[in-house]
């Protein structure tokens, strides 16, 4: 298994947190998910961050706790917020101390997965279904530069972190 940490990547309502949380189970990993570290750190909602400071503000602290725990090294999974990637620092940050995996879901699966959400400030109001499009187009090239990619649509959370295991056995 891999001596450093596994970094899960995608678009919101991937299966980051839910896949991340077996996943570190089986390993007997630490799971660490960076949106409840950050609200950790903040001591506010998600929602709140954006509203009073920003995007700007909030990717920074998504950066400050992301290289938190990878810092840490081996021993953890860690499911980041669908935004991490946007960031070249994240990028080659993960890809340098972990092994980053990218669940793949489309945009269909998205919208049924977050149907009703209301603490994805970036899906908030109208035309929810062209901003999470244009969002996932946007951010694809970044995923795509992962070290393993799993497809998710159709798959329970626990067959994708038994895939996921399969393919970290390869890797070592």
């Amino acid at each position: 298994m891999p001596d450093r940490p596994v970094i899960l990547t995608g678009f919101m309502g991937s299966g980051k947190s839910s896949v991340g949380r077996i996943l570190a189970h089986q390993l007997s990993f630490r799971f660490i998910d960076l949106d409840a570290e950050i609200v950790a750190a903040a001591g506010c909602p998600i929602n709140d961050i954006f509203a009073r400071d920003g995007e700007e503000a909030f990717r920074a602290l998504e950066s400050e706790q992301l290289e938190r725990f990878i810092s840490e090294g081996g021993g953890v999974v860690i499911a980041t917020g669908g935004g991490a990637v946007i960031a070249g620092r994240n990028r080659r940050r993960m890809r340098a101390g972990g092994v980053t995996v990218h669940l793949k879901v489309t945009l269909e699966q998205v919208l049924i997965r977050l149907h009703g959400c209301t603490d994805r400030p970036l899906l908030a109001g109208e035309k929810v279904p062209e901003r999470a499009g244009a969002l996932m187009e946007a951010r694809e090239h970044f995923y795509a530069d992962a070290d393993i990619q799993i497809d998710t649509d159709g798959k329970s959370v626990e067959d994708v972190a038994a895939e996921i295991l399969r393919c970290l056995k390869g890797l070592s």
